[in-house]
Parts: structure tokens; C-alpha cells; sequence
């Protein structure tokens, strides 16, 4: 199984911080942003990754990162998204680099202790979703559940949560998931939404869910930059 990280964007809720470089590369703790994802998928057994970036910044990855052997990582590969399409269209550059190998999916700015090797090794086909009980689920993606627990539907940032689970940025795909982007259109804000991708392989019951053990937060705010930064300084102690 390969692994890709999505780490474009301008990271514009940190201005101005993210005037001087990409989002992904600020300090958490003692380390840049993008060596947790990369330990996620490293220690999940996974040492072949794909790094998709974008921006005025993105050569700055070189030079932090090399060719990142020094993480674990047996094989590194970058992607340049040129334009600001969404998650989907930034996932989709990374077809090739796949080869019809199912793939572990994880955003630049999620941070997490959660131990995944178990249900990467489980995983044979379709989808599954790591969801995280959060006490603001409006600012993600929210699982709507049905009677027996199973995931009907993902609603994008919703005004009225219908759970208290937020989509995580992390996922498990199969090799259709480049197909299924294919049929996705662009949502009101011209960008190709992985939660529409999400909700096609639900249509087709082929989405399994887990809810990640530990911590995990985003750090795409000051607030979660800082709250997770203190996380790890509290656990190095």
C-alpha cells in the first residue's frame, strides 16, 4: 500500500505567518507540520509516499524533507497542484504514482498519535474513514449515522451537526477512488470535494468507518496550531 499527503494550499487562516512558507512546514513543537503525517504513515508500515503541494513555497519541501530516508521513508515522490481545485483534484494527481494499489490518504496538517497499522493491514476493498469525536464538528465533515451505526451520509460543514464526529483527514481508498473523483463536479466554490467522493463509495456500500484512539487535531488555525503543538510538549516531557 502507498501513502499520499495532501499538503498544498495557501494556508491563509495563518496569515501571516504563511507569508513566509507553506502551512506544512510551520513548527509544531520541535518539528515541521508534515513529519507527523509522514510518522503516521510510517509507522503504519508504509514507506512509499507521494507529497502533493502547491503555492509560491512549494520548493521549500526539498530542502526540509530531501528524499526522506531520514523519516523512514524508503521512496518520495512530489506532485505540484497548480491551481486551487480542492482535496479531490489534488488526490487525483497521484493516479500513476498509485498503480492500482489501494492507498492510505492523510491532509499535511493532521496531527495524530493514533496507531492505523491494524486497519491498513485489514483493509482489502472499498473505503474506510477515521472519524474523531470533536466539540466543534460545523468546521469538518460530519458522518451521519443510521440505527445500526453505519454511515449514510457525510455533510460538509453543516450549520446543524447531525453527530458530534468529524471526518479526520485521514482515509483508506481503493483503486476506484481515482474513478469515482472522475465523476465528481466542482461544488459551489469550484473545488472538486472529497466529501462528494466520500458519498459516492457510501451510495455504493463500500464505506467502513473507525474512530482514531489518542489524539488528533488539524492545525489549520492559530487555535489548533497551538493546541496541538502543546499536545506533543506535554507528551515529550
Amino acid at each position: 500500500m502507498k501513502g499520499i499527503i495532501l499538503a498544498g494550499g495557501l494556508g491563509t487562516r495563518l496569515y501571516p505567518l504563511t507569508h513566509i512558507t507553506n502551512k506544512h512546514l510551520l513548527p509544531v513543537y520541535n518539528q515541521p507540520m508534515i513529519y507527523y503525517p509522514i510518522q503516521t504513515l510510517v509507522e503504519a508500515g508504509i514507506n512509499e509516499i507521494m507529497i502533493v503541494t502547491g503555492g509560491p513555497y512549494a520548493g521549500h519541501f526539498l530542502r526540509v524533507l530531501k528524499n526522506g530516508h531520514e523519516l523512514g521513508v524508503k521512496h518520495l515522490e512530489y506532485a505540484f497542484q497548480e491551481k486551487e481545485g480542492g482535496i479531490a483534484e489534488a488526490l487525483s494527481l497521484c493516479e500513476d504514482f498509485a498503480d492500482k494499489q489501494n492507498i492510505v490518504v492523510i491532509l499535511g496538517d493532521n496531527c495524530t498519535d493514533a496507531n492505523i497499522r491494524p486497519a491498513v493491514q485489514k483493509f482489502k476493498i472499498g473505503s474506510m474513514i477515521f472519524v474523531k469525536l470533536v466539540p466543534d464538528p460545523h468546521r469538518f465533515g460530519v458522518p451521519v449515522f443510521n440505527k445500526k451505526e453505519q454511515i449514510i451520509k457525510i455533510e460538509e460543514k453543516p450549520k446543524d451537526p447531525k453527530s458530534s464526529f468529524a471526518v479526520t483527514g485521514l482515509y483508506i481508498y481503493d483503486k476506484t477512488v481515482f474513478d469515482k473523483i472522475k465523476k465528481v463536479k466542482p461544488s459551489g466554490r469550484g473545488e472538486l470535494e472529497i466529501t462528494d467522493v466520500n458519498n459516492l463509495y457510501i451510495s455504493a456500500g463500500k464505506m467502513k468507518w473507525a474512530e482514531l484512539k489518542g489524539f488528533w487535531s488539524d492545525a489549520g488555525t492559530f487555535e489548533s496550531l497551538y493546541r496541538t503543538g502543546k499536545f506533543w510538549a506535554e507528551k515529550n516531557e
